[in-house]
């Protein structure tokens, strides 16, 4: 058995002995129940051979006579015995979690996973793009209390022609998420990232689009149809629109040049020197700015640094509430360079752009850092980075002398893998075994 990817060596049985399962308490409640309701029936029928125990009760309560007694001691016990009964069987019928059953794995196991994840802690990931999702695959085996903000820019593919024609926000990175907390074995969750192939209107568009697009028409409003279709899938956790204000980027350029549109940015070939939205005052969307104070983790990134990622902190009031929260604060840097947003970008040049774009007229800055440590690849393999290098991109350098003087602490692991079409990404289980593990060290130095 594994929990948290951490080998526990104990027979099967004995995770019943494990503290946080909420089931000992109530057997041991209906085991009190029965002892009291056993006892009233003692006081009622003069039962033996329990006779010492009821001359004993008579001492103790002499002065009231033993029909009462036995009645009292009768319905006490029959109430204690049906709360833990109730209680016992709402412990197990939580674990019909299909997203948390393995092969072999007996009730214990999954009712201790479902504890465990119910009680992790709470996490908050920003950004957007396929580097949120994959991060929250490898997140929510760590907990259940996950908040994931999603950037709302985007203006290409599915979610552009969308956006245009029925005036609703980008579905699309709100979709990858509620599918990546999904049980990614479930067919409903097939159903909601199938994308049909053709079609006169429907070519290029995913279900899940579709279906986002058409509860917003039902519930009125953005924000509630991602409520809906999260309870749909079941997911582990709740995804929120950064905001529900009609955000589009637009970025202005080294030679002062105006681009307009996300999907046009990277497409410019120019160096970007500030991303900006319009209207430039989005507000948050409910529950983004509570999330975020509310948090124990906040995880910025990994995804496109300006369209991804700043693009939520051009919203002042996530920026602010992430400056305000006393959350352990960690940025996910991508491995490689992306052409056209971070062209010879190394890890401190990612770093730097962010902090240029956090500064908030009415927070200090001088003695804190948005956030506290950044986690980095540390190994590419060669044949992979050579083809990348064909397309312009490039390993991101860990310029560790110059992040040290941000003051901003490098976490460096292997966290790469290749995926059928020769793809670099983030291993999902690597990138959330890392953060966790840096996130307990962080608790412990504080201690």
């Amino acid at each position: 058995m594994k929990i948290f990817d951490k080998k526990v060596k104990m027979p099967k049985d004995a995770i019943w002995l494990v503290p946080g399962l909420r089931v000992k308490r109530w057997f041991a409640l209906s085991i009190a129940g029965s002892t009291l309701a056993a006892i009233g029936f003692t006081f009622l029928f003069k039962l033996e051979p329990l006779n010492y125990i009821v001359k004993t009760a008579k001492e103790l309560f002499h002065i009231v006579p033993p029909e009462p007694v036995g009645a009292l001691f009768i319905l006490v016990g029959a109430v204690l015995f049906m709360l833990a009964w109730k209680k016992t069987n709402f412990s197990m019928m939580d674990t019909n979690d299909t997203s948390l059953m393995r092969k072999k794995d007996s009730m214990g196991e999954v009712l201790y996973r479902k504890m465990k994840l119910n009680h992790g802690p709470k996490i908050v990931a920003i950004g957007g793009g396929t580097g949120l999702s994959t991060l929250l695959k490898g997140i929510k085996t760590l907990t259940n209390n996950i908040t994931a903000i999603v950037t709302v820019g985007d203006d290409g593919g599915s979610s552009g022609r969308l956006r245009e024609q029925m005036g609703v926000l980008p579905p699309g990175d709100i979709r990858n998420c509620i599918a990546a907390l999904a049980d990614d074995d479930s067919i409903v969750t097939k159903l909601f990232q199938y994308r049909f192939k053709s079609g006169e209107g429907l070519e290029g568009h995913s279900f899940g689009n579709l279906f986002i697009t058409a509860m917003t028409a039902i519930c009125k409003d953005m924000f509630t149809a991602i409520k809906e279709s999260s309870k749909v899938l079941l997911i582990r956790g709740r995804v929120l629109p950064a905001t529900c204000d009609d955000m589009k980027l637009y970025a202005r350029m080294e030679d002062d040049s105006i681009v307009r549109g996300e999907s046009n940015i990277p497409e410019a070939g120019k160096r970007i020197i500030q991303l900006c939205s319009d209207p430039a005052n989005c507000k948050a969307a409910p529950d983004v700015v509570d999330a975020i104070h509310d948090a124990d983790l906040i995880i910025i990134g990994p995804g496109s640094l300006y369209t991804s990622v700043i693009s939520n902190f051009l919203v002042k009031d996530i920026t602010k509430a992430v400056w305000e929260s006393k959350a352990k604060k960690i940025y996910v840097c991508n491995a490689m360079t992306q052409p056209g947003e971070t062209d010879n970008y190394s890890v401190s040049d990612h770093i730097k752009t962010i902090f240029e774009h956090v500064r908030l007229p009415e927070v200090d800055d001088s003695n804190k850092n948005f956030f506290d440590a950044v986690l980095v690849n540390n190994s590419i393999p060669k044949n992979l980075s050579e083809k990348y290098e064909q397309q312009g991109s490039l390993p991101v350098e860990v310029d560790i002398c110059e992040l040290r003087r941000l003051k901003v602490e490098v976490v460096a692991q292997s966290l790469l893998e290749s995926n059928s079409e020769g793809l670099i990404r983030h291993n999902c289980p690597k990138v959330a075994k890392a953060i966790y593990c840096w996130y307990k060290r962080s608790l412990k130095k504080h201690l």
